[in-house]
């Protein structure tokens, strides 16, 4: 009876999760590659480095004992190929969720949700002017929206220009979700309650897509579920509840409703433009550092 040789087995177990994740990521994409992309950073990423680690160790024995088996070094490459998004996860390799800005349909154009002068904390394509969000499927196109003065590692709410400012609709739809029972926290520190805090979801008439306004202020929801909304309509206000380190309001447009998803990392996030900007045509994605004044 012919020996099974298990090695090889197993480099092509690993060989086909990577073609299969790596594939719906870059060809599938839509909710198969939002959930394949944080697959690949939260689970198969960390498996990879166990397996590097023990992969490593019998490479290393045949090499002492002269054992020239190229089924080992070809372990030890599969082994490194798939620990790698470890570097993503820790935050050492910052890389883009892969969607091209140009292709993903439907994108939004919204109107701006506060009523003063603002600036964008962070939001854009790129890493570099939206690093903490273009690393997720989910929240490919967020952005974090503050006020003079912000930044300040100040323990005090009050003191950030943006905290208790009124929010506003950005678009016609039904509110799917409000919530304002959580507590602001502290400024700077990493007790929170959940990762959105207090929100408002709102299902766009004209998609059918959803738009998230997250870290609302405690009891300041003026909507409920089943609502109907229209631009400019009162939201609430810009609290500090949630994984946030200071005040801001977060949004961000995606596909799926965020009431009915597994987990909010495994939606697929959507363009997001804005129209009432002055000095700016429509259609305009802000970048991190604009200061933005909305036409009244």
């Amino acid at each position: 009876m012919k020996k099974i040789n298990f090695s090889k087995i197993f480099n092509c177990l690993m060989a086909t999760i990577l073609v299969c994740l790596w594939g719906s990521i870059f060809f599938v994409h839509g909710v198969i590659g939002a959930i394949a992309w944080a697959l690949v950073k939260m689970v198969i990423a960390p498996v990879g480095v166990i397996l590097l680690f023990i992969n490593l160790i019998f490479f290393i024995k045949s090499l002492v004992k002269k054992e020239r088996r190229m089924s080992s070094l070809i372990t030890v490459i599969l082994s490194v190929l798939i620990a790698l998004p470890m570097l993503m996860l820790m935050n050492v390799l910052k890389v883009e969720y892969p969607a091209n800005i140009n292709k993903i349909k439907p994108s939004i154009t919204a109107t701006w949700p506060l009523n003063e002068k603002s600036i964008v904390g962070w939001g854009g394509n790129t890493v570099e002017v939206n690093g903490p969000h273009v690393i997720w499927a989910s929240e490919r196109w967020a952005y974090d929206l503050v006020m003079e003065p912000y930044n300040i590692n100040s323990d005090n709410l009050s003191d950030y220009g943006i905290y208790d400012k009124e929010v506003f609709s950005p678009v016609n739809g039904t509110i799917v979700a409000a919530y304002d029972d959580e507590d602001d926290i502290r400024p700077n520190t990493e007790e929170f309650l959940s990762m959105e805090g207090n929100h408002v979801y709102i299902k766009i008439d004209e998609t059918n897509t959803y738009l998230l306004l997250n870290h609302l202020k405690k009891d300041s929801v003026d909507v409920k579920v089943g609502d109907k909304i229209s631009e400019g309509d009162f939201v609430g206000k810009v609290g500090n509840s949630g994984s946030t380190s200071e005040p801001h309001l977060h949004i961000h447009h995606q596909r799926q409703d965020p009431t009915k998803t597994i987990h909010p990392i495994f939606a697929e996030g959507l363009p997001l433009y804005f129209k009432n900007i002055e000095g700016e045509v429509d259609n305009v994605m802000p970048e991190r550092g604009e200061v933005i004044t909305p036409k009244n």
